[in-house]
C-alpha cells in the first residue's frame, strides 16, 4: 500500500483507531500513520507520552487527523479520558513503542495517559517496537514481549532490521515503516475470517518470453490487481504466495512473493505449491507464445536482410495444466482480459478451466485495467450469475473479490 494518495475504504472506514506514540526518534514516522489512517476514513485518536512530545508536536497530529490529540493522564475536563478513549476504540496501536514503554506494559503499569488506555480497553493491541539493536536484543526486552504476545495477546509488528538513529549503523530494532504498520491495524480490525490459516496463491503480472539476451516479449500487466488480492488475503489471516512476473511494485506486506520472468517459470513454482494451497487466484497476464530456442548472442540487425521473423512457440495454460492438481475442495478464481465478446470468451474459461468463479474485464478501456490504478470488471458463475462491478480502484475491487471467496469458503470446510 502507498501511503501518498490514499481514499476510505475497508477495514479502516468508519473504525476508530487509537494511536500511541512513545520517545523514539521513529515518532516522525508516526504521523504519516496518523494521515494515512485519517485518509482511509479511520477516526484517529492521538496519545501522546512525555517522551513522545522531545520529538514531535500534539498540533502535527491535530494537523493530519482532524482531532485534538491527547497528553494529561489528569484533566479537570477529559477526567475519564483514558476510560472512554478505550471503551470507544476498535484497535489500539503504539508506534513506537520504547522499550521502557514495553517493560511497563507488560507490567500492568498505569501512570500515564497511554499505559492506562491499554488496561481500559477490550480492543486488540498492536505494539511496533522501535530502539537500539542492543535494548531490543537484550533477554529482559525480549520477556517483556514474549509476555504481551504469549500472556496478554497483544501483536508484536516488528522491529525491522535497518538503519538506526544517528551514529548507530543498521541494525535489528528499526520500526516498521508506515504503510506496513498500516496493514497491521487493517488486519487487527479485520480479526477472525475464514481465511485465517488457510493458504492462498495468487498470480500476477505479464511473463517476459526472451527473444536473445537483451530483448523480449510481453504485455502491458502492471500486476496491480494480483498484488492488492494478495494484501487483501494476507489482510484476512491467509498465508499468501504471490507468484509474480517482472512488475515495478514493492512485494506486499507479510506476503511470500516468488518473482519469475516466463511462463514456464511460473508454471514451475504454481505446481510446486498448487497441492497444497486453499484457495487460488490466476491473476497473471501470461504470454501465449514464446520461443523454442533463445539466442544465446544478441542479435544484430546489420546481420539480418529482409524482414526479421520470429517463430513462436504455445506457452503452457497454467491454470489449465494444472487443474488436476488443485487440491480437493479447493477455490480457484480466474480472470478474462478480452478486446471482444466479453462475456462470451470468459464463461467459456470459466467452464474449461473449471473456476468457482471469473473476473473479466476488457483490455481496451483507457480508464480502466492495464496502467491504472483502477478497473471495472464483470464476475461469472457456474450457475450462470453475472456481477457487474462499476468503475473503482483496484484495492476496492480485491475487497469484493475476497468476499465471494469469504462466502464460498462458508460452505467448504
Amino acid at each position: 500500500m502507498s501511503t501518498g494518495f490514499l481514499s476510505p475504504r475497508q477495514p479502516w472506514q468508519g473504525r476508530r483507531v487509537v494511536l500511541g506514540v512513545t520517545g523514539s526518534i521513529a515518532a516522525y514516522k508516526a504521523i504519516a500513520i496518523a494521515r494515512s489512517l485519517t485518509s482511509l476514513g479511520a477516526a484517529v485518536d492521538t496519545v501522546l507520552t512525555d517522551g513522545a512530545r522531545q520529538f514531535v508536536s500534539a498540533i502535527s497530529f491535530e494537523g493530519v487527523t482532524g482531532r485534538d490529540s491527547a497528553t494529561e493522564l489528569f484533566s479537570v475536563d477529559k477526567s475519564a479520558l483514558h476510560i472512554s478513549l478505550g471503551v470507544e476504540a476498535d484497535v489500539v496501536c503504539v508506534a513506537p513503542a520504547t522499550a521502557d514503554f514495553i517493560a511497563r506494559s507488560s507490567q500492568g503499569r498505569a501512570n500515564d495517559l497511554l499505559s492506562t488506555t491499554l488496561l481500559a480497553t477490550k480492543a486488540p493491541i498492536v505494539i511496533c517496537p522501535a530502539m537500539n539493536t542492543n535494548m531490543y536484543t537484550h533477554p529482559q526486552t525480549q520477556r517483556n514481549l514474549k509476555y504481551l504476545s504469549e500472556n496478554l495477546s497483544y501483536t508484536v509488528a516488528g522491529p525491522a532490521k535497518g538503519a538506526l538513529a544517528y551514529g548507530e549503523s543498521e541494525g535489528m530494532g528499526r520500526m516498521l515503516e508506515p504503510d506496513e504498520i498500516i496493514e497491521e491495524i487493517g488486519k487487527a480490525l479485520v480479526g477472525s475470517s475464514p481465511l485465517k490459516d488457510k493458504v492462498v496463491l495468487v498470480t500476477a503480472g505479464p511473463t517476459q518470453e526472451s527473444i536473445d539476451p537483451v530483448r523480449f516479449i510481453s504485455n502491458r500487466s502492471s500486476g496491480r490487481m494480483g498484488f492488492s488480492i494478495a494484501q487483501a488475503a494476507h489482510r484476512l489471516g491467509a498465508s499468501v504466495r504471490l507468484v509474480t512476473g517482472p512488475v515495478a511494485l514493492p512485494d506486499p506486506y507479510g506476503v511470500d512473493t516468488i518473482r519469475v520472468n516466463s511462463a514456464h517459470e511460473m508454471l514451475a513454482s504454481v505446481s510446486e505449491w498448487l497441492p497444497q494451497v486453499d484457495v487460488s487466484i490466476f491473476g497473471a497476464a501470461v504470454s501465449d507464445y514464446g520461443f523454442e530456442k533463445i539466442a544465446t548472442n544478441k542479435m544484430k540487425r546489420s546481420e539480418k536482410k529482409g524482414p526479421f521473423i520470429l517463430d513462436l512457440v504455445e506457452n503452457p495454460d497454467i491454470a489449465l495444466e494444472t487443474k488436476n492438481e488443485r487440491k480437493a475442495k479447493s477455490i480457484t478464481v480466474g480472470f478474462a482480459l478480452e478486446t471482444e465478446s466479453l462475456l462470451g470468451n470468459a464463461r467459456d474459461k470459466l467452464e474449461r478451466k473449471q473456476f468457482d468463479f471469473i473476473v473479466a474485464n476488457r483490455a481496451d478501456e483507457e480508464d480502466a485495467g492495464f496502467d491504472s490504478e483502477n478497473n471495472r470488471v464483470t464476475l461469472l458463475f457456474p450457475d450462470g450469475r453475472c456481477e457487474e462491478v462499476p468503475l473503482m480502484s483496484k484495492h476496492l475491487v480485491s475487497e469484493i473479490i475476497m468476499g465471494h471467496i469469504l462466502e464460498l469458503l462458508k460452505d467448504r470446510p
